[in-house]
């Protein structure tokens, strides 16, 4: 079950590779998550001094009134991956053209996951064409639910 998703990752990026990650998150943040408040909007994976950090995401506190004062809701989220993950998420964003953006948070038993993947970003003629057959897909559906 999605807690909660970037929509609008499949339309702007060419999915390659797909990893599960970790999230190291405080206490009112997982509350607000599994309430399924935040946004993956504009969110990316950066991998520094061996190590990938989330950037970008909001997370509001579950309860703002006590939460404290010098809590940033887009705060620099640590990911927990394997050193070999993390290696290879290093590597595709260093080459020219790919990024690496965050998919959906989901619950995965008790923890939460957030799956990320590695992208290219579609060009606007890419885009074309998913509009087309997404639209084209639509119409069929719904000549075959008239019939």
């Amino acid at each position: 079950m999605s807690l909660i998703e970037n929509s609008r990752a499949g339309f702007d990026y060419e999915i390659i590779e797909t990893f599960e990650a970790g999230l190291e998150l405080l206490g009112y943040e997982v509350k607000s998550l599994r309430a399924g408040h935040g946004s993956l909007k504009g969110a990316h994976v950066v991998a520094r001094g061996g190590e990938a950090y989330l950037v970008g995401a909001t997370i509001p506190a579950w309860q703002p009134a006590n939460a404290p004062k010098s809590y940033d809701p887009e705060r620099t989220r640590r990911l927990l991956l394997s050193r070999k993950q993390i290696a290879h998420v290093a590597s595709a964003e260093g080459e020219k053209g790919l990024t690496i953006v965050p998919l959906k948070v989901y619950n995965n038993g008790r923890k939460l996951k957030l799956l990320i993947a590695i992208a290219r970003g579609k060009k606007a003629l890419d885009k074309r064409h998913s509009i087309r057959a997404r639209e084209e897909k639509r119409r069929i559906e719904r000549t075959l639910k008239t019939e």
